[in-house]
């Protein structure tokens, strides 16, 4: 099955769209191979068992990652960039979280020089015990349906 994404014309000013995951050990141990940072905070239970989050967290850039990909696949076959993702770590990402995202489309930008426009957004996204742990912002140059 074929997901196809909005297009730019489609998009409604406050509407919304995210997902949920939970994190696994496999999120902490592609984490640190992909970025290079191994960090005990990150790989070893008894180091972070002794920091002040009481165990291992996930790297900020991956937590980053599984926040803005809700916009990909909302914008599936659709997007033409994604052109700025700022994320706020508000609390930590731990193994066995569920993270419940969810943006919302905040304004368009028309560009039409571009075949489309700017959609901006915000997100929030939070852990299974109803603790915000990132906010996000972000935009996407998204195309407009074809003649």
């Amino acid at each position: 099955m074929v997901f196809h994404g909005k297009w730019y014309d489609e998009v409604a000013i406050g509407e919304t769209f995210g997902t949920r995951l939970t994190v696994t050990e496999t999120h902490l141990v592609l984490g640190a191979g992909m970025f290079g940072d191994f960090n005990p905070l990150h790989i070893d239970e008894e180091f972070s068992s002794q920091s002040m989050f009481g165990t291992r967290i996930l790297h900020g850039p991956f937590t980053s990652a599984l926040v803005a990909a809700p916009v990909g696949m909302f914008f599936a076959g659709t997007a033409i960039a994604y052109v700025e993702h700022a994320c706020r770590f508000k609390a930590p990402v731990k193994p066995g979280d569920t993270l419940a995202t969810r943006w919302t489309v905040r304004e368009k930008l028309d560009k039409p020089k571009h075949g489309g426009g700017i959609v901006v957004m915000t997100c929030v996204s939070g852990n299974q015990h109803g603790e915000v742990v990132v906010e996000a912002d972000g935009k996407i140059l998204v195309a407009a349906r074809p003649g």
